[in-house]
């Protein structure tokens, strides 16, 4: 006999604004992601239950959702939902426990579904700690019906972080360049897409050229480089607003744009007769200081999370290797000392790492280290992976892999280099760049 739950304080979350639920008792569930041999979390995600045929299918399709993004993340292990024995829960009834711990699920997620008199989505769901009995997390997101696979991504942010400790990262959006055509007529078009490869878009025509699409950390805006027959110019795009507007005209080519942390400056390149120097612009008056200039090439640029420093990549000494400089340009001083080419270096929103580009020989991979050099790490190998760019929460990261003879795919590894992916999205891509959390 199934006992009624008495229900904590449910949080209300509207999009896009999120209230945490009271502290729940403290969890005995939980998953050692700084483990070296980490071993997935069994957990059951029930379909969220429905008043109606349409609430249901929204609240089967909701669990599928958060079951694809917790068994990606590589930490946990959905259980087929066949194994299931409670097949009927009740968001308003406490677990049948001995069920869930006969097909040794530690962890189990249900839900409710319901539209509400204005229109509204409500779904209300619990994460449940199964050995220990007591719930550890209970919270209600509206949304439009049109919304919920993001109520889908904001769970798994959630459960993530309750069962791992670091920050959620499936409610987030990729912007990467999509390729198609043939080598010798390429097109290569803006695209964006969530980050489980849902709803992919265009966000330019394919009547030119685009390169190194980056987002700003703090709005929904991007910049990237357009390569025509005659220019090369840098832009910032505005995804809501459809805006774009050119950075201005440089005397040279102008390359590898990236957003300072507070979204207030653009570090970029500039190619002229052979020599490429680094360039910040500050967007509110436009005013341009030029960083570098070293009789070299000095590219990609990318700010530390606090703003004072910039990591890039120059070959000054020789071949391509990882530099560091204050943002004003000065301390400039190399970092990589290692063997193989070292390029596209951009620091984590965490700070304590730089991911990086490597070659040894005609072998490519990703890689990272420290801001100071030190504890390098390979994380791929491959034909050529290229292209690193960081999940906002510093634990995942999407670079772009081409095999022999096929055109470039998106991929991802975790900073430990076990959990290595294909990105769901299967067409041609490269050039990825993960946005921070959406609002």
């Amino acid at each position: 006999m199934r006992l009624p739950l008495l229900l904590a304080a449910v949080a209300a979350f509207v999009l896009p604004g999120l209230t945490a639920a009271p502290p729940a008792r403290a969890a005995a569930v939980e998953v050692d992601i700084n483990h070296g041999d980490v071993q997935p979390l069994p957990i059951a995600i029930s379909p969220l239950g429905g008043g109606d045929p349409r609430t249901a299918a929204i609240g089967a399709d909701i669990a599928k959702v958060i079951s694809a993004n917790l068994d990606r993340s590589g930490f946990f292990r959905p259980l087929d939902p066949n194994s299931f024995i409670d097949r009927n829960m009740d968001v308003a009834v406490q677990p049948r426990f001995a069920d869930w711990r006969a097909i040794n699920a530690q962890a189990l997620v249900n839900g409710h579904v319901a539209i509400d008199a204005d229109g509204r989505l409500r779904v209300d769901f619990r994460l449940w700690d199964v050995f220990n009995q007591s719930q550890l997390l209970g919270l209600q997101f509206t949304a439009t019906p049109e919304d919920w696979r993001r109520v889908a991504h904001k769970i798994s942010d959630q459960v993530y972080k309750k069962l791992t400790g670091e920050d959620g990262y499936f409610d987030t959006r990729i912007v990467f360049v999509a390729e198609s055509g043939t080598k010798l007529h390429r097109v290569k078009r803006l695209a964006i897409m969530d980050q489980d490869g849902a709803n992919p878009s265009y966000l330019t025509d394919g009547g030119y050229i685009v390169m190194t699409p980056r987002f700003s950390a703090t709005s929904q805006e991007i910049t990237y480089m357009a390569l025509r027959a005659d220019t090369a110019r840098v832009y910032l795009f505005n995804i809501e607003t459809g805006r774009q507007e050119s950075l201005g005209s440089f005397s040279g080519m102008v390359f590898a744009p990236r957003f300072s942390p507070d979204g207030s400056k653009v570090a970029f390149s500039v190619d002229r007769s052979g020599n490429t120097d680094i360039f910040v612009m500050n967007l509110a008056s436009h005013a341009t200081s030029r960083l570098t200039s070293d009789p070299s090439i000095d590219t990609s640029p990318s700010f530390s999370p606090d703003g004072s420093k910039l990591v890039f990549n120059s070959d000054r000494g020789g071949s391509p290797q990882i530099y560091v400089m204050n943002a004003d340009g000065s301390g400039q001083h190399r970092i990589s000392f290692g063997a193989g080419r070292n390029t596209t270096p951009v620091w984590s929103p965490k700070g304590d790492f730089i991911a990086f580009t490597k070659q040894t020989g005609s072998t490519f991979h990703i890689a990272v280290m420290r801001p100071d050099g030190s504890d390098e790490r390979v994380l791929t190998t491959s034909y050529l992976d290229e292209g690193p760019t960081w999940a906002p929460n510093g634990r995942v990261i999407m670079f772009s892999r081409e095999t022999a003879g096929r055109g470039p795919r998106l991929w991802s590894v975790d900073i430990s280099g076990r959990n290595e992916r294909a990105a769901p999205y299967t067409a041609s891509a490269s050039d990825p760049a993960w946005s921070p959390l959406l609002k």
